[in-house]
């Protein structure tokens, strides 16, 4: 034996006492999607450690967990990418009987149509996608023509995001937003490779520094991330377009290859709390689907025009929908032409 060996010797089996045998909870979630206490709060309650990451799109999620085998135990995947995942088989049921905070939800997210008996995925956060855009620069706009404006060349960003440019084109062109005729989805492509040449880049939350440094003028955004923009730089607004917009809500789904069922309802049920689920609101400007969170949250915040439009907004927005297998695959093919033009 040498003295290599001999010297390791203890370090080998004091690394073995230290070793965190605590019950290990896998999350996948959005970029800035819980509050800075969340999970050390949870992991100190429930005496379990939480691997915790972050994506920034659904189909990053996706090419994550379709295999399968991806480690994950629970994700949040916007609601339309729910069925899916279900035709999939990627998803556990969800065992009501472990989440005795169901009552929390406010009674609009109880049977939502994506999943009425709340079989499968749980409500967490909604919101729209919209335009933040630098108000002191530009005065108030109201309509989505605003980025197909040359002036602003360069200065643009739309989303990565597929469902949402594809609506934004859709409602400039006077057509809903899930619209599956080939005829309008193919106008819809011809307006996106028009634009194409006036934009920056397509990117999700990463462009909200880029907006509040006055680097970009106007971009497609979801209200979340616009509304902690404008926090940062009083002098953006967000813009509901007039000719309508899509909405979302993302919501928690077990995956069906985790072995921590228990653990991972103890972890959504925590997110029922009102307490919990309103300190995220206020640290990352969501909007809850728990009713109980909006009650606990600050007046200003509770009327604030961005995170909880008045109904005359909400009624020009659209649920984005699962499409139809065909459609799906014509808007697949041309959001890769786009993409490449």
């Amino acid at each position: 034996m040498t003295r290599r060996t001999l010297f390791f010797l203890p370090l080998t089996g004091l690394a073995g006492c230290l070793r965190d045998r605590r019950p290990r909870l896998n999350v996948f979630n959005w970029s800035s999607y819980v509050a800075p206490s969340t999970i050390p709060d949870f992991e100190r309650e429930f005496d379990v450690r939480v691997r915790y990451s972050v994506y920034e799109s659904n189909e990053e999620m996706m090419a994550r967990v379709l295999s399968g085998n991806s480690g994950w135990d629970i994700v949040f995947p916007s609601h339309y990418i729910i069925a899916p995942l279900r035709q999939m088989d990627l998803l556990q049921p969800l065992r009501h009987r472990w989440l005795p905070n169901l009552p929390q939800l406010d009674p609009s997210f109880r049977q939502p149509p994506w999943d009425p008996t709340l079989a499968w995925s749980l409500p967490y956060m909604w919101g729209a996608a919209g335009i933040l855009y630098n108000r002191a620069k530009l005065g108030a706009i109201h309509s989505w023509q605003t980025l197909w404006d040359h002036r602003l060349r360069g200065r643009i960003t739309m989303l990565d995001d597929p469902a949402d440019v594809f609506a934004a084109c859709l409602k400039l062109l006077g057509y809903p937003a899930n619209s599956t005729d080939p005829a309008q989805i193919a106008q819809a492509r011809a307006a996106a490779i028009r634009q194409k040449p006036l934009l920056r880049a397509y990117l999700n939350a990463e462009v909200r520094d880029q907006v509040v440094a006055g680097d970009v003028l106007a971009a497609q955004l979801w209200t979340t991330t616009a509304q902690q923009a404008i926090d940062e730089a009083p002098g953006l607004a967000f813009c509901f377009p007039s000719e309508g917009y899509s909405v979302y809500a993302d919501c928690a789904v077990i995956l069906r290859e985790s072995r921590r069922a228990p653990l991972a309802h103890q972890f959504l049920n925590y997110l029922l709390r009102p307490e919990v689920s309103a300190a995220i609101v206020e640290a990352t400007k969501a909007a809850p689907a728990n009713r109980g969170a909006r009650r606990l949250l600050p007046p200003a915040l509770q009327a604030n025009p961005v995170l909880f439009p008045g109904q005359q907004t909400l009624a020009r927005g659209e649920w984005t929908e699962t499409l139809p297998p065909a459609a799906q695959r014509l808007r697949d093919r041309y959001w890769t032409e786009i993409k490449a033009s």
